[in-house]
């Protein structure tokens, strides 16, 4: 059993179960979210005896990346096996003094977004806590770490419980004690567990958008129809994005898709009075797909009508395009390679 993922009332519950004294458990956590050990060998303020008794019924569960491949603009994407045998992509973003880690939470996705490659894998099971951690970890030894975002492989609120978790090991005390203003979580608009996540974290929200119009969206987002985004934006009109926490809405721009100014109008209808920005992001072209993304000239023009309008809205910079920049792209490759 991993020992990753435990947070110290269940690391108490081991050095109970091992015999080990009740302080062992903050020693131990420790070891894992401050000094981020591979191996319970390494955790040398506790006696080689509790080391070895550790070591019969569990390991830190430290998962190393598989293959790692890395862009002309320092972008990196690794690829981690799992606890279930599965493989997983995170990604790496270098930018000045900011470091980004795009983490995984699922190993494929049941929203089939026409857009993402992640979804045409079908879905093959929820990442375990520990499986969430070892991506960080392994990339805070490794490259350092300055944010978070849960934009990975997979819907990070059909595994909110496990997300959760997390969560809080990521931000508490005795976890790995990060601001929640570091984090941020992206999410389709699954509005129960949407809820749940307002009420109980403080990080940052992103809901992924994409299109304005339901028809359309719908057509892009099969989830549209169960999580219309008029329903997630009246629920989120609920709550306070004025202080601490931020509200981003990410937009994908597909050339004669969503880029007109219909599209920017009703982006304004939809969203306005509510504090949030848009971050309008370039497509990474997946195969079998016929969508183009929008030309840098469209792009701009798209961006500065809605900032003259009163809603903030960025472009995101694109990165790692040499790399197979969009999600799914390499574990798909991988899976077809195993096959073969």
């Amino acid at each position: 059993m991993n020992l990753l993922g435990l947070n110290i009332a269940q690391l108490q519950d081991v050095a109970t179960e091992m015999g080990l004294p009740r302080f062992a458990a903050k020693q131990m956590g420790q070891w894992l979210y401050q000094k981020h050990v591979r191996s319970v060998d390494e955790m040398t303020n506790l006696s080689k005896q509790a080391r070895e008794r550790l070591k019969e019924n569990y390991e830190v569960g430290a998962a190393e990346p598989l293959q790692m491949l890395k862009s002309v603009d320092g972008t990196e994407k690794y690829l981690f096996p799992t606890s279930s045998g599965k493989l997983v992509e995170t990604v790496f973003i270098p930018d000045g003094e900011r470091a980004t880690l795009c983490v995984s939470t699922q190993v494929g996705c049941k929203m089939n977004c026409l857009f993402c490659q992640t979804g045409k894998q079908g879905f093959e099971g929820n990442l375990t806590v520990s499986d969430i951690l070892a991506q960080v970890s392994w990339a805070i030894r490794e490259r350092g770490l300055s944010n978070l975002v849960f934009m990975g492989q997979g819907e990070p609120f059909d595994n909110l419980d496990n997300v959760m978790k997390a969560l809080e090991l990521l931000t508490s005390d005795d976890g790995y004690a990060w601001s929640p203003k570091r984090i941020t979580v992206s999410t389709v608009g699954l509005k129960k567990n949407l809820r749940r996540f307002l009420d109980e974290s403080q990080c940052h929200l992103a809901v992924s958008l994409h299109s304005p119009i339901h028809e359309q969206r719908l057509q892009l987002m099969p989830a549209e129809r169960q999580f219309a985004i008029a329903d997630i934006v009246e629920l989120l009109r609920e709550y306070d994005f004025a202080h601490q926490r931020r509200l981003s809405f990410e937009y994908i721009v597909f050339r004669g898709v969503n880029d007109s100014k219909v599209h920017a109008d009703a982006l304004l209808k939809l969203l306005r009075g509510l504090d949030c920005r848009v971050n309008l992001i370039r497509f990474h072209h997946i195969p079998d797909v016929g969508l183009e993304g929008t030309d840098d000239t469209s792009m701009t023009e798209f961006r500065d009508y809605l900032t003259n309008h009163g809603l903030f809205t960025t472009i995101r910079a694109s990165r790692g395009e040499d790399i197979m920049a969009a999600c799914g792209l390499l574990s798909t490759k991988a899976k077809k390679e195993e096959k073969s």
